[in-house]
């Protein structure tokens, strides 16, 4: 029997393209750099609580409308 995995996924690059909202200016809401933002999106860095909140609050939606797993 193969196990599922389960990959941390997110809607930001969606976001930022329906807000007309450049990594840059992402970056700049929240107080992290450009990188970190395209890391994210790439599923290259997890970010913390922390900055999930303050990402969720830019977008004036929850955590989880922009975070979830995705299952292969």
């Amino acid at each position: 029997m193969q196990s599922e995995q389960k990959y941390f996924a997110n809607h930001l690059k969606v976001l930022r393209a329906q807000r007309n909202y450049t990594q840059a200016d992402l970056a700049e809401l929240v107080g992290v750099t450009r990188k970190t933002i395209n890391t994210i999106e790439n599923r290259v860095f997890i970010p913390s609580a922390f900055l999930a909140l303050k990402l969720a609050k830019a977008f004036e939606l929850t955590v989880e409308d922009i975070f979830y797993f995705e299952e292969h």
